[in-house]
């Protein structure tokens, strides 16, 4: 999840034209990407660890044979995005859901090698379904560690009152029955260290149950692509729990797949004169980049300097739809471009046509090549299938 953790890296985006695509568009570059998946591709050679990207995060199918080429498969959660990992990325399908509907099990059986489950009772109500589908089908249970260490309580599922995985106190024989490995997701943008003192925190009652187990995953929110992040150090960690417990062990990052392989490129509507000039841009906060608000976060704008400081909002009637303040060397002209950095990532993902506001286009550029195809541009049709 975007946080305030990660300013944003430009790379080769600071040479990218701008006016090369319709706006507003997200543009992903495949090389940057393919550099983030070779280094996930190393943790998986040398941890033996077996990596899957989460569709959650990053599902831009156009690239998917890009992905399938360096990681092992990819997590879903539920059975639309399980569909899609069946559609176009192959390998393993793992799938997550809190909660599950009885009508659509059958399915995610049927896509699934990996169906994880929130709470003993939901894979006690399914388990038959499993066992009678006539394929190998792995059965997971989400645990909760009870040790909150994400910066923010509203995206930290270790959280009190979480939801979010059954607290590992409360897994013995029988909640293990017909499980094959156990599951967590606690991390949120973060290095080595929390990981380290989470499994320090669990580590002890894993060891007792490992012997009825044969893996554990460690779920997302390693942010293993960052420059600074402890590489090494994660490889050592995977191959140590392997060697003291047994267990198999499973990453799914998200973020660090996509992390800073895309820009959304952005065009001045408008300027306002209000407490300092307010640029309006085709780009919404509540549409585009919701993680604005939500977090709330401040996007990293390419370029940015100057001594002038502007206001950018977006085109909706929701008066909070206020991206931040930026600095420019003068207030942006109506029609000029602007682009904010590491928006690949849970972003694309979680568009909305609130207000009728346009969809983002989708374009893929290549840094190594400078070829550049525009996937995808939405329509009219597209804001009215949504409704009725």
């Amino acid at each position: 999840m975007a946080m305030q953790t990660h300013a944003g890296d430009p790379g080769a985006f600071a040479r990218f034209d701008l006016s090369r695509v319709p706006s507003p568009c997200f543009v992903v570059d495949e090389a940057r990407l393919e550099a983030n998946l070779k280094s996930l591709a190393d943790i998986q050679e040398r941890s033996g660890a077996t990596v899957l990207c989460a569709l959650k995060a990053f599902s831009m199918w156009e690239l998917a044979p890009l992905v399938s080429r360096y990681l092992s498969g990819v997590c879903a959660s539920g059975l639309w995005e399980a569909r899609l990992g069946h559609e176009h990325y192959g390998g393993i399908i793992e799938t997550f859901s809190a909660g599950y509907k009885p009508d659509e099990m059958s399915e995610i059986i049927r896509l699934s090698d990996h169906i994880v489950f929130n709470t003993p009772a939901a894979k006690d109500r399914f388990l038959p379904m499993i066992r009678e589908c006539g394929k190998e089908v792995h059965v997971g249970l989400r645990f909760n560690p009870g040790l909150p260490m994400g910066e923010d309580t509203k995206y930290d599922p270790a959280a009190p009152g979480s939801r979010l995985g059954t607290p590992l106190e409360q897994i013995d024989a029988t909640a293990l029955e017909g499980v094959d490995g156990l599951h967590m997701h606690t991390l949120c943008e973060q290095d080595l260290g929390p990981l380290l003192a989470i499994w320090n925190h669990i580590a002890p009652r894993i060891r007792e149950l490992a012997h009825d187990l044969q893996w554990i995953n460690f779920g997302g929110g390693h942010h293993i692509t960052r420059a600074d992040y402890d590489r090494e150090g994660l490889i050592d960690f995977l191959n140590r729990v392997t060697a003291e417990t047994g267990l198999h062990c499973y990453l799914e990052p998200g973020e660090a797949v996509a992390l800073d392989a895309g820009i959304l490129v952005g065009e001045v509507l408008d300027v306002v004169e209000n407490d300092g000039p307010n640029a309006i841009l085709d780009i919404s906060a509540t549409c585009h980049m919701p993680d604005v608000i939500e977090a709330p976060y401040r996007p990293a704008l390419l370029g940015e300097g100057g001594a002038v400081q502007v206001r950018l909002g977006g085109p909706s009637c929701l008066a909070g739809d206020v991206i931040g303040r930026y600095a420019f060397t003068q207030t942006p002209e109506i029609g000029s471009r602007v682009a904010f950095l590491d928006q690949a990532h849970y972003s694309m993902v979680k568009t909305t046509t609130f207000n009728g506001v346009r969809l983002p286009a989708l374009a893929v550029w290549n840094s190594d090549t400078d070829a550049l195809r525009v996937i995808r541009q939405f329509d009219y049709q597209d804001f009215k299938g949504r409704l009725s």
